[in-house]
């Protein structure tokens, strides 16, 4: 049987899953990076020789994203650059599921569905399978800067996060379900 914890992660543990497993921030840290790079190949966001564009900023998805761009970049044969007017780029924006449940519920409700895929044309998502505080606690592991941002008030998105409260993995199953949709 697999071990739910690491040899590192039973002295200090800095995330838990809802399965219980714990992650040190060493584990952590690689995790994330796994996952955005099997994000990445799961929906076929960068090809090899590509150059991906994105918004250099100081949210916190911003310097997530222009962090594990800069990472894929050594791994891979791709080049990023921070966004320009060439519209042959691919762009990478910095959405992630917690901004795409969001969307989806509310156009439900609105009855304006748009597009929420991790790929569009030439725009990717590659924080699109993580939570914000997934990237938050990334961010932090990392030391990378960035501002705070002040939460809006919205009604609608405090339902959902209750509701996550209550149910975890309710954000994901939300982005699976609108995957599987999409089929």
């Amino acid at each position: 049987m697999e071990n739910i914890m690491c040899q590192l992660c039973e002295t200090k543990p800095v995330y838990e899953f809802t399965n219980k497993r714990k992650l040190c921030k060493t584990c952590f840290i690689k995790w994330f990076q796994k996952k955005v790079l099997y994000t990445i190949r799961k929906f076929n966001m960068i090809k090899s020789g590509e150059i991906i564009a994105y918004k250099k900023g100081n949210k916190i998805n911003e310097v997530v994203l222009e962090n594990i761009l800069k990472m894929y970049s050594e791994k891979g044969h791709v080049t990023i650059k921070e966004k320009t007017q060439n519209s042959k780029l691919k762009i990478a924006i910095p959405t992630n599921a917690d901004t795409e449940t969001h969307a989806i519920i509310d156009e439900l409700f609105n009855s304006k569905l748009k597009n929420h895929n991790p790929v569009n044309q030439k725009i990717i998502k590659p924080l699109y399978l993580f939570l914000n505080k997934e990237i938050l606690l990334y961010a932090k592991l990392k030391n990378l800067k960035f501002n705070k941002i002040k939460k809006e008030k919205n009604k609608l998105k405090d339902f959902v996060n209750q509701l996550e409260k209550k149910h975890p993995e309710l954000k994901q199953a939300v982005i699976k379900n609108w995957l599987g949709l999409k089929k």
